[in-house]
């Protein structure tokens, strides 16, 4: 069966950016979109956990999203987050994004509540069964407490065609052999750590949902060319000088502290939405110390 290719590449898990006041910066979400895509990037995920998507409003998440696809139009994929507190809220915002002309979704548990395969296998049902867009299974347990095990993914896969992929962020770099023992290539397998993502393609990813990306596109572009096209001995100059960066994807603040980036790498600001705050204290001083070394040490690309 063919896939959609957007699938297969860096796909930034875009912040949202807020104005002073605390509003979505639309101005500023086209501009960074098209960054991204100028630098080679083949689609962009809004509304996820790095977009902030449970502060966002209903109708906040609808014009992310009417904004994205009219400033990248048929560049790349806008693949939206798709995340409630009830079923019924995630298949109407599934619904309202494909109307907008998102080309993909990306689906989550619910938030919040998470319980067994029975339930959270109904609620992925009722979301893919209500689009008829590609679709994202994605599986993070750390953030959801919900965990999508190789097996169920296997039978979502054989009952809806239209779930062409999984974004894998359970920190099991052998959740990939796993699926692929269960259906081979019937999914793309996409890395959703930043820091796993050399391992990820060498054990079959083929995409990453990206989230430093943000801040230093180009490098992390070339970092997923390098591991896929030539291999993980290829790219472990440049992957050593990420790392310190990466692994700011992976800890609670990761929002605050990837905005941060942005901010001193001049393509963004830090604001974020409260409850979140900006990092302040020796955990700021020792996040720049690590952000501004990787500025001053940027290699040539």
């Amino acid at each position: 069966m063919s896939k959609s290719s957007f699938w297969r590449g860096v796909v930034p898990a875009i912040t949202t950016p807020f104005t002073a006041d605390g509003a979505v910066d639309h101005a500023f979400l086209a501009r960074h979109a098209n960054e991204l895509v100028d630098a080679g990037c083949t689609g962009i995920v809004p509304l996820g956990s790095l977009g902030e998507g449970a502060t966002l409003s209903f109708d906040e998440k609808l014009a992310i999203v009417k904004t994205l696809v009219a400033a990248i139009g048929n560049r790349a994929a806008v693949i939206p987050g798709i995340a409630a507190l009830s079923t019924e809220d995630a298949v109407r915002l599934a619904q309202e994004c494909e109307k907008l002309g998102a080309k993909g979704l990306m689906v989550l548990p619910p938030y919040v509540y998470s319980t067994d395969w029975r339930e959270m296998g109904a609620h992925i049902r009722a979301v893919v069964a209500a689009t008829r867009l590609p679709v994202l299974l994605y599986n993070n347990p750390i953030a959801y407490k919900t965990d999508f095990r190789p097996e169920q993914i296997a039978e979502l896969a054989a009952e809806f065609p239209q779930i062409e992929a999984v974004k894998e962020s359970s920190g099991d770099i052998r959740r990939f052999a796993a699926i692929r023992a269960l259906i081979g290539d019937r999914l793309d397998l996409l890395v959703g750590m930043d820091d796993a993502i050399v391992e990820g393609i060498a054990m079959g990813a083929t995409g990453w949902i990206a989230g430093v990306v943000n801040a230093f596109p180009a490098e992390s572009v070339r970092l997923f060319e390098l591991a896929r096209d030539k291999g993980a001995n290829a790219a472990m100059d440049l992957y050593a000088w990420h790392l310190p960066l990466l692994r700011m994807d992976t800890v609670p603040k990761f929002v605050q502290l990837i905005k941060l980036m942005q901010e001193r790498a001049g393509i963004g600001s830090e604001r974020v939405r409260a409850p979140r705050l900006m990092v302040e204290g020796a955990e700021r001083d020792e996040a720049l110390r690590q952000i501004d070394h990787a500025i001053r040490t940027r290699p040539a690309l």
